[in-house]
């Protein structure tokens, strides 16, 4: 049984959370090379929480993973133990950044990265300077981190019947998503954007899947799709199950489902794979994606 996910009851700890995604995914991607549509800086699912790949600085190999089990973070290096402090209640973005800066210290690691929030307009306090956002409910967070990890699972299984590129499933720290990408193999028509960040990102056509826990906009969780460019007719492809619909976002589309939708589903796993077929259906129809050469023979 998935948990209830109200938006309002977790507020304050989802920001906190966020901000700390943030600093963790900006050590990432100043110590690892950079890999098609900013894959290398990404926090993977584990099986415990999150955590970035292997990462380099200073001549030192490390980790850091975000630990929603019990509630800690942890940096691992190859030539040292692991060192690891409390993620709790009070602890506020500024005493983080500076525990984690300590942390790298003590294995004899620096990272410069640009200490203040990505992508989040109301948000420009740097880092170090951030005492307002210290709110940590652990029991939301596991409420939250468990619909992550069960979505991470339905979206591999959804992954492995795609023979094309495709992205690992990821949790993007700058909108704070769980994500994953099928790529067509050719790349965007159109001008090239302007920001370098979505000029990388959307450098190839791609279906994009995520779970998404919701902002100040559309205050619930949700599960979300959308195609890139966007073709004139995606829209009028219905998705599904019962609930899901196409709703405007920005210049194009994006098509929806409520997190409640699934969680309340029969079975939820089955609703979210008809919602994740749908959207795929919808995409490749309308953008003229080879199929075939794109699905695995035997599945």
């Amino acid at each position: 049984m998935l948990d209830d996910l109200t938006y309002a009851a977790w507020e304050p700890t989802k920001t906190t959370l966020h901000l700390w995604c943030q600093i963790v995914g900006k050590i990432a991607l100043r110590s690892s090379a950079l890999r098609n549509h900013w894959w290398n800086c990404t926090l993977k699912p584990m099986a415990r929480g999150v955590r970035t790949e292997l990462l380099r600085a200073n001549g030192a190999s490390f980790d850091v993973e975000l630990d929603f089990v019990d509630h800690r973070t942890i940096v691992r290096s190859g030539e040292h133990d692991d060192v690891t402090f409390r993620l709790h209640d009070g602890l506020s973005v500024a005493e983080f950044y500076a525990a984690l800066e300590k942390t790298l210290s003590v294995l004899s690691i620096e990272v410069p990265i640009l200490a203040r929030p990505y992508g989040m307009p109301s948000l420009t306090t740097p880092f170090a300077d951030d005492r307002e956002h210290h709110a940590y409910d652990p029991v939301m967070v596991r409420r939250w981190w468990n619909a992550t990890r069960w979505t991470a699972d339905v979206f591999e299984r959804f992954a492995s019947e795609f023979a094309g590129k495709q992205g690992p499933v990821q949790l993007f720290w700058h909108g704070f998503d769980l994500a994953l990408g099928r790529y067509s193999g050719r790349r965007a028509a159109g001008p090239p954007k302007a920001d370098p960040v979505e000029r990388e990102a959307y450098s190839h056509e791609v279906i994009a899947f995520g779970f998404w826990p919701g902002d100040a906009n559309v205050p619930a969780p949700t599960y979300y799709t959308y195609t890139a460019p966007e073709p004139e007719t995606l829209t009028t492809f219905a998705l599904r199950p019962a609930g899901a619909a196409w709703n405007a976002a920005g210049s194009g589309h994006m098509g929806t489902v409520a997190y409640d939708t699934i969680r309340t589903a029969a079975d939820p796993q089955a609703a979210l794979l008809d919602f994740l077929h749908s959207a795929y259906e919808a995409g490749t129809q309308s953008a003229g994606w080879d199929v075939a050469r794109l699905t695995h023979e035997s599945r």
